[in-house]
């Protein structure tokens, strides 16, 4: 197993006594330790985070720009989302804090207020949250348009490389930004989730279905059968979650990224040349490139 670093640091944030059961000098039982559970993992570019059971927080992988470091290390949180060298997390009190590379101020700029959800992207240089009151800011690289902040009412959004995608509460799919490859262009139908990959989108139609648009690089907009609960968007691959438990990748496969270990899975999240999903029992598994300790990883205590 492979123990993260977690030390703390700069941030913006807007036993007792009993009874033994040995006999005089028989050696003192080594308790048996109690395994540490996740319930929301993100994979990001280079580096990968997570929400233990306990509503704290996990990352492991590269800290060039101290994406593990500068890691809040107290607090409850909700939602956790690594874009290429930040993250971002939402804390229970429903504000945002980032930390990472603030090279486009993906730190600097993080908003204050109440929010429902947040998305970056393993491709992404920006983050895009959803307000209390359905609109959505956007922070951190700007150019293009892909930080243009969205009224109406959304649930749900995700920033790609250079463009972002929201899910309206009515079930449609807005995208804005660079659409050179048709990243952007949203399609029509009805939703329940929206995942922005490097040059390309995905949505979860509310029949279970993926359909992705964009860039076909490696076949990451291809059709795939059967019915998923969940899914996510990578760099040049994308992971789906099955009915049955079961992850499906698909896409760029140098390096594993779309070898996903056996198992029943609650969770998937398809970063930048990895991808991470909880299993059934709590536990993450990760597979893809290896390099500072993205994958394979089987988190245990």
């Amino acid at each position: 197993a492979i123990a993260p670093p977690v030390a703390g640091g700069g941030v913006r944030d807007v036993s007792s006594g009993g009874e033994g059961g040995t006999t005089p000098g028989s050696p003192t039982p080594t308790p048996t330790p109690t395994p540490t559970t996740y319930t929301a993992v993100s994979a990001g570019g280079f580096h990968t985070c997570a929400i233990r059971s306990t509503g704290t927080l996990d990352c492991w992988g590269r800290d060039n720009y101290r994406q593990i470091t500068d890691m809040p290390t107290t607090g409850s949180f909700t939602a956790v989302s690594a874009g290429a060298l930040h993250t971002c997390a939402l804390r229970s009190s429903g504000a945002i804090v980032c930390w990472g590379n603030d090279g486009d101020r993906q730190v600097t700029d993080t908003p204050t207020g109440s929010f429902t959800a947040l998305g970056s992207g393993p491709s992404a240089s920006h983050t895009c949250a959803v307000a209390s009151g359905g609109a959505v800011s956007c922070w951190g690289a700007s150019g293009n348009g892909r930080t243009a902040a969205q009224t109406g009412a959304f649930t749900a959004v995700s920033a790609g490389q250079l463009h972002s995608c929201g899910l309206r509460s009515t079930g449609a799919i807005h995208c804005w930004g660079v659409n050179t490859v048709g990243q952007a262009a949203a399609q029509a139908g009805t939703f329940s989730a929206i995942s922005a990959g490097q040059l390309h989108s995905c949505g979860l139609r509310s029949t279970g279905v993926i359909h992705c648009w964009g860039a076909n690089t490696n076949g990451v907009i291809a059709v795939q059968t059967g019915t998923f609960t969940a899914f996510s968007a990578g760099g040049l691959h994308n992971c789906g979650l099955r009915a049955t438990g079961a992850i499906h990748c698909w896409g760029a496969s140098i390096g594993g990224r779309t070898t996903v270990p056996a198992g029943s899975y609650t969770a998937v999240s398809a970063g930048h040349e990895h991808s991470c999903g909880i299993k059934t029992d709590g536990m993450i598994a990760c597979w893809g490139v290896r390099t500072y300790a993205r994958a394979p990883v089987t988190r245990a205590p």
